[in-house]
């Protein structure tokens, strides 16, 4: 049971990066088994609830984190449609593909909308800077959770 729990954490933890898993969520679905398959004796229902609020806001952060940076700089549904798109294409190309397709999407979306060059660059780069800090923001609750986790366990 530990070895499933283990391979999801870990799975979990590659899926913040790589948008086509649920990364936090399966933190928590990992952390959640090896505290059932310990009958919940190191950890209880206190630090359970901390990780699923945790797991809760990294949900909030996954819809806030692609569009904000775009919309702050005027884009409009095609850049983040182009966006998402972008960040499926770059799954092919591992792993610059993760960092320039989202530029590249919202750039092409933006163009396509009708904006100069320039604007969709930007809204580019914006939307390419939302996601590269949802990342870290999710990154950095993935080690929170997982240090509550291992806090609760040895206490």
């Amino acid at each position: 049971m530990y070895l499933v729990a283990t391979v999801l954490v870990l799975t979990g933890i590659a899926g913040v990066v790589l948008p086509v898993l649920p990364g936090i969520p399966l933190v928590f679905a990992g952390l959640l088994l090896a505290a059932w398959a310990d009958g919940f004796q190191h950890v209880g229902w206190l630090p359970l609830l901390i990780l699923g609020l945790l797991t809760l806001v990294s949900l909030v952060i996954d819809l806030i984190a692609t569009t904000a940076g775009a919309q702050r700089l005027g884009a409009n549904r095609k850049a983040v449609w182009g966006s998402l798109a972008g960040t499926v294409a770059g799954l092919f190309f591992m792993p610059i593909g993760l960092f320039v397709g989202p530029f590249i999407g919202a750039l092409l979306g933006e163009y396509w909308h009708g904006r100069q060059i320039g604007q969709a660059a930007k809204v580019g780069l914006g939307t390419w800077l939302g996601i590269i800090l949802g990342v870290a923001f999710k990154l950095g609750l993935a080690l929170a959770m997982l240090g509550v986790f291992a806090l609760a366990w040895f206490i």
